[in-house]
């Protein structure tokens, strides 16, 4: 865990250079905080990705914070901010807890956008059952890209994953509803479900993902039992508006938030965490089988500050 962390510091290196070394360097040698200064401050807030409404409220509880007299002394403004931001990511904290005696199998439906890594994602969310010895089966429905297919394949025979798949362009529900019926027959313990992130044809994306969220709750009432969606962290605010797009169509019920390293824009997490109200499951700040980890609050703030 300790390695972890070192590499989190070293992931986020780059928010920490545009956020904190920014804050740092605005409050260095201020007696007073003065309606500049927090401007200043807002800007710097906004421009790390935290997004206009998580911007607000943190500028709003700075100023209540002065009123009160908490903050007289500048340097505390940035104790502060890092306090406000470790409440908002602690609310998102939520690890999953499968209760396997409950729910067999636990069905994952994987949403996300091209390029997010998806595939990767639940690569290495296999893996980290199948090496406690869950059995793990994985469904190919994103049909449309041959490259998908063949990548999660790969993913699988790597994780002793079994695996289903259809021909190129076929039902993406036929896939889902295909490996909902093996996961049953064959007793495995999860099943993870990919999707595509944009489609070829003139079907709406958004619909698709609905009527494999409906035949898999056909097929296995209750499932499924998380809807994951995966979100690239370089892409900043833009990973707000594909949360709100993804979450409308099939309800959000987790996120996943890869490529946290060597981006600028690893303050998105902030900004998704209070304006979506949904859980971070995973963080992910590498390439390799153990650079995906259950997302931990207090790490992230310890290693960002």
């Amino acid at each position: 865990m300790f390695g972890f962390i070192e590499k989190l510091k070293k992931g986020l290196a780059k928010t920490h250079q545009g956020f904190v070394e920014r804050i740092d360097r605005l409050l260095l040698g201020k007696k007073t905080i003065d309606p500049e200064l927090l401007e200043e401050l807002e800007a710097i807030l906004y421009e790390a990705d935290l997004g206009v409404k998580t911007t607000s409220h943190l500028i709003e509880e700075v100023q209540r914070g002065l009123k009160r007299g908490e903050l007289k002394d500048p340097e505390r403004v940035k104790e502060f901010i890092k306090e406000e931001i470790f409440h908002i990511l602690k609310s998102g904290e939520k690890p999953l807890a499968i209760d396997f005696a409950q729910i067999k199998p636990f069905v994952f439906l994987v949403v996300g956008v091209n390029g997010v890594g998806k595939t990767t994602t639940i690569g290495k969310i296999a893996h980290s059952y199948s090496s406690l010895g869950r059995r793990v089966l994985i469904g190919a429905a994103d049909t449309f890209r041959a490259a998908a297919v063949e990548q999660l394949e790969i993913w699988a025979k790597r994780v002793g994953a079994d695996f289903i798949k259809q021909s190129m362009g076929s039902d993406p529900s036929a896939v889902a509803f295909d490996t909902i019926h093996a996961a049953r027959s064959r007793g495995v313990d999860l099943v993870f479900i990919d999707t595509a992130g944009r489609l070829h044809t003139k079907v709406n994306l958004m619909e698709e993902l609905k009527k494999i969220k409906r035949i898999v709750n056909r097929e296995y009432p209750g499932a499924p039992h998380e809807i994951l969606l995966v979100l690239d962290a370089t892409t900043g605010q833009n990973a707000i508006s594909q949360a709100k797009l993804f979450h409308e169509a099939v309800g959000v019920t987790g996120i996943a938030l890869t490529k946290l390293d060597g981006t600028a824009k690893g303050g998105i997490i902030i900004g998704i965490t209070e304006e979506m109200k949904i859980p971070i499951r995973y963080i992910g700040i590498g390439e390799g089988l153990e650079d995906l980890k259950e997302f931990n609050a207090t790490e992230f703030v310890q290693a960002l500050f």
